[in-house]
């Protein structure tokens, strides 16, 4: 509860100094950059011509732009069990600590994972795989810790998985190199579009999910990545990069994660980018007060789900984040969805809060509160996932 109540203090001070448009008469108007446009002038109007031509595109632009390339090779990985307690939470579960041992160049970083499946579910599970900045503590599974609510999901049928993202990169300005970036791909620091934080974080799920695929208890099509604000933009990002993932969630990811840049509500390209340098490659600050130029913006993120599923979350005192901003980008995104035949339709107005919308493979809700991930959340998540794969007919 102490750190809960320090997180909200940081997040009003933050607010509070850095004081942005929260009246929406001036949030002003904007062209979005256009989805199904290729940047030789071709329309893009079939799937194939989305994942041939234009999907390469936005994502070689969010990385020379936003976030980074994410590199992929690594010489090994290996996986060890560390713990093992079979009669987890009151024997509903099965708890296992797991050391992701990844090596580069003869440099070794390890990832911990803590995993709850549950024990009277038909196996393999489908698994919620959390990236974690709050630290071991907000993983510890109590019926008071609703960040991660480990028995209301194991409760649910699901498996529930987390990292501490400094593991892979300390979220800190200028330490953030200490893992990763100095022990396996030094190189990339060096590079203009070179791996940064956020794209740390989601290669550290990308490596958890190679062994999510080695545990037959777990089912490694059914994973769902879910972020809560920073988290929530490299859960974006991981989805993006890494199509294994089923389902992304991004809970009250805001500025430069699903919330449109180019609007005048909230955070700004020049706040985020001043106080986390570390989450983006450098040139990002160029677009600081300079939105308009950017030849992308977050509704082409949520676009490259397609035609996997993507939830966005919000909270309605959460105005840094601009709930409707993170609305409006997940219905910009739809045309994509439709080349795939998958014919959404969200209502053009976001819908009242703590009211779930779900058009498969799109969902929404906005619940009442603050900037925070609370139990509400994690059943609308459950929710929409039990909808996802009962459609898809993998559940």
């Amino acid at each position: 509860m102490k750190k809960e109540i320090l997180y909200l203090l940081l997040f009003t001070l933050t607010t509070t100094l850095f004081a942005q448009n929260y009246d929406e008469t001036k949030a002003g108007s904007y062209v979005l950059p256009e989805l199904l446009k290729a940047q030789n002038g071709k329309e893009i109007v079939s799937a194939e011509d989305w994942d041939r031509i234009r999907r390469p595109e936005i994502l070689k632009l969010f990385e020379d732009n936003v976030y980074g390339q994410v590199p992929k090779d690594f010489d090994k990985i290996e996986f060890k069990v560390l713990e093992q307690n079979y009669k987890a939470l009151n024997g509903k579960a099965t708890y296992k600590q797991v050391a992701v041992d990844v090596i580069r160049n003869k440099k070794v970083i390890t990832v911990q994972v803590h995993l709850f499946i549950p024990n009277k579910i038909k196996k393999p599970v489908p698994v919620f795989l959390t990236i974690n900045h709050r630290g071991l503590d907000t993983m510890q599974a109590s019926p008071e810790n609703e960040f991660w609510p480990a028995e209301e999901i194991v409760n649910s049928g699901y498996a529930i998985a987390g990292f501490d993202v400094k593991d892979v990169a300390p979220d800190h300005k200028t330490d953030y190199v200490n893992q990763i970036l100095t022990k396996l791909y030094p190189e990339q620091t060096l590079q203009p579009n070179g791996m940064r934080a956020l794209g740390a974080w989601g290669w550290g799920v990308s490596r958890i999910i190679d062994y999510f695929e080695t545990d037959k208890d777990i089912d490694a099509s059914k994973v769902i990545v879910v972020g809560h604000s920073r988290g929530g933009k490299a859960a974006l990002w991981c989805g993006a990069q890494d199509r294994r993932v089923a389902i992304a969630v991004s809970n009250e990811s805001g500025n430069s994660g699903a919330k449109i840049s180019r609007r005048n509500f909230g955070e700004t390209v020049e706040v985020i980018t001043r106080n986390f340098p570390h989450w983006f490659v450098p040139g990002y600050a160029a677009f600081a007060n300079n939105e308009g130029n950017l030849p992308v913006d977050q509704h082409m993120l949520l676009a490259l789900m397609a035609p996997r599923a993507v939830y966005v979350a919000s909270a309605a005192d959460d105005s840094w984040a601009d709930p409707k901003g993170q609305y409006l980008a997940l219905v910009a995104a739809q045309p994509v969805f439709s080349l795939f035949g998958l014919k959404t339709s969200l209502p053009a107005n976001m819908p009242p809060n703590n009211e779930q919308v779900i058009q498969l493979p799109l969902g929404f809700h906005n619940r009442d509160g603050i900037h925070n991930m609370n139990l509400f959340d994690w059943k609308q998540f459950v929710k929409f996932a039990d909808e996802y794969f009962k459609n898809n007919n993998k559940k």
